[in-house]
């Protein structure tokens, strides 16, 4: 607590009189271009390897960066965080671009490969069990990140999981349809503190650097 409110006081003395402006626009609206699915690791710091700015995106986060997939009904049992998330951004929001991050060393992704969940968390082992998909990959021989050892294989595996549930939202079905969103799988090593991107014609996540954001941003019609 003592470094976060001395970082408060800091960022009001050194910070705030450069970005002062910038937030007084930032409170007539926003309209981030992309949504942002992560963890809620503390490591995994995409204002940081992303070098991005307030406003730049729209961001979910929790345990394993899951997605219930969609299920039909307004009754709120059928509809948690995520949803609530997801809707919104898209209906709401200039969203063109939905991103899943996964990352190494994931606690999540280590209770699933391993089999194993310690201390009395129900709630947590029920929330696991939006990840079984990339399980059973990973139990089948998917060759995705198979030079990883089995938490990363399967925190790579589990990316590609989630982007399916994405496609089971009707609003996320419906701007693929008309070809005003794009997904991604992207996964944070954190010990390299390299990002990778998932390459569909490899079948494998390739390292985002210079020439391969290039190579993005080409397929998407945008200038490097």
């Amino acid at each position: 607590m003592k470094k976060l409110l001395k970082g408060i006081v800091d960022f009001r003395k050194k910070v705030r009189p450069e970005v002062k402006d910038t937030f007084a626009l930032l409170a007539l609206g926003q309209a981030p271009d992309a949504l942002f699915i992560a963890c809620s690791d503390s490591r995994v710091a995409a204002n940081v390897f992303a070098s991005t700015e307030p406003g730049d995106m729209f961001v979910i986060r929790n345990v394993g960066n899951l997605i219930p997939p969609y299920h039909e009904g307004e009754e709120a049992p059928h509809f948690g965080a995520e949803a609530a998330a997801i809707q919104f951004a898209l209906a709401n929001l200039p969203i063109t671009n939905v991103i899943v991050c996964g990352h190494s060393e994931c606690g999540a992704m280590g209770a699933l490969a391993h089999g194993g969940v310690s201390g009395d968390v129900p709630a947590f082992k029920c929330w696991l069990r939006h990840g079984e998909g990339g399980l059973r990959q990973l139990e089948s021989g998917a060759e995705v990140g198979s030079h990883l050892d089995r938490r990363n294989q399967l925190s790579q595996l589990n990316v590609l999981e989630q982007l399916e549930h994405l496609k089971t939202y009707p609003i996320v079905q419906q701007r693929l349809a008309a070809g005003q969103l794009r997904l991604h799988g992207w996964y944070f090593d954190i010990k390299e503190a390299n990002v990778y991107g998932y390459e569909p014609s490899e079948k494998r996540f390739h390292l985002i650097d210079e020439a391969y954001a290039a190579t993005l941003l080409k397929r998407q019609g945008e200038t490097p």
